[in-house]
């Protein structure tokens, strides 16, 4: 498979685009805090992350979920038990968010 040739206007547009399915305010916290393999119930994600609402949360997590970064996992238990882990798709963007990260402190040191 070849790699897509991109005009400068079709690369801005498909990294707007990236960047658009991480752009709520809470994904990139809970995308940090799922990196690494790790699993966690919703009432985890609610105490790593205390400034977040429950609605808000939930709609952000619904959203990651649609785009493929996220999967939910919900065990057949009373009472119910719900997980959630980053998808490869989602644990692949850890490289890219790593690299913006070390890119953003080396803009500090200059």
């Amino acid at each position: 498979m070849s790699k897509q040739e991109y005009t400068p206007e079709s690369a801005a547009i498909g990294v707007e685009q990236a960047i658009s399915s991480f752009g709520g305010r809470w994904k990139l916290v809970i995308l940090f805090h799922l990196f690494g393999g790790n699993m966690l119930r919703f009432s985890d994600l609610e105490r790593a992350i205390p400034a977040v609402s429950q609605k808000m949360l939930t709609q952000q997590l619904r959203q990651l979920e649609r785009d493929g970064m996220v999967r939910r996992i919900v065990h057949a238990q009373v009472p119910p038990k719900v997980e959630y882990e980053l998808t490869r798709w989602g644990q692949s963007l850890c490289p890219a968010l790593d690299a913006l990260l070390t890119w953003r402190e080396k803009l500090g040191e200059s």
